[in-house]
């Protein structure tokens, strides 16, 4: 059985239709790129190294996976800077958040292990077990756990979409992009950024609640609590 041709895609003729044709893909351009240009302009001066951020009272980390139960070498990073901004001072306690969506897999509690192996003390250390992404954290620092100002750990390639999010959700947040090889896993969270830009925005715009709410929890206040005996 012969299969049917399949036909190009005719070019307009006229040079109306070419014009035409020409803004809609400078258009399309234009709607593709303007999530990402949301994120510079809300971001880009509120990133600083790691030397240089200035002193909140809450580190954020943001989860990035587990390898046979501990943290994946970009979720360690992210996790080895938190604890160096507890030693030097610059926060007093860190709230790790991550999936939890299932008994086997534990992000935060994984990351809090992590943490207490470097130093960080247990009860500096606040657990949020519902972070399925980053919309959901950021919302869930701010109406669960009460985080107004907030030092926000991730890789470089997704910490402006963390300070965009969470200053939508009311955080007045700077952060710091941990530094990696240009390899491949590198590589594919640059493109999956270019992706999750238009759900960013589309997070901010529509402000949807995230999976779990739930009541308030006293753990951040606990832990400044703790820092300030």
């Amino acid at each position: 059985m012969k299969l049917p041709r399949l036909r190009r895609p005719r070019m307009p003729r006229t040079r109306r239709g070419q014009r035409r044709l020409v803004w809609a893909a400078m258009l399309g351009c234009v709607l593709a790129l303007s999530p990402a240009t949301w994120m510079h302009a809300v971001a880009d001066s509120r990133v600083r190294p790691l030397a240089e951020v200035p002193a909140q009272e809450v580190a954020v980390v943001f989860g990035a996976g587990l390898w046979q139960g501990r943290p994946t070498p970009y979720l360690a990073h992210r996790l080895d800077a938190a604890a160096e901004l507890y030693s030097t001072g610059k926060v007093k306690a860190v709230l790790v958040t991550g999936d939890n969506s299932r008994e086997e897999y534990d992000e935060p509690d994984a990351m809090r292990t992590y943490l207490t192996e470097r130093g960080v003390p247990d009860e500096r250390i606040v657990s949020d077990y519902a972070g399925f992404d980053t919309w959901d954290s950021c919302v869930r620092a701010k109406k669960i756990f009460g985080v107004d100002r907030a030092v926000l750990v991730t890789q470089g390639f997704h910490i402006r979409r963390a300070v965009a999010l969470c200053d939508s959700a009311g955080i007045d947040s700077y952060g710091v992009g941990v530094d990696e090889p240009l390899d491949s896993h590198w590589i594919h969270g640059s493109v999956r950024e270019m992706f999750a830009a238009g759900k960013a925005a589309l997070d901010v715009v529509f402000q949807p609640d995230p999976k779990f709410l739930g009541d308030r929890e006293k753990g951040v206040a606990e832990a400044l609590a703790a820092a300030g005996k």
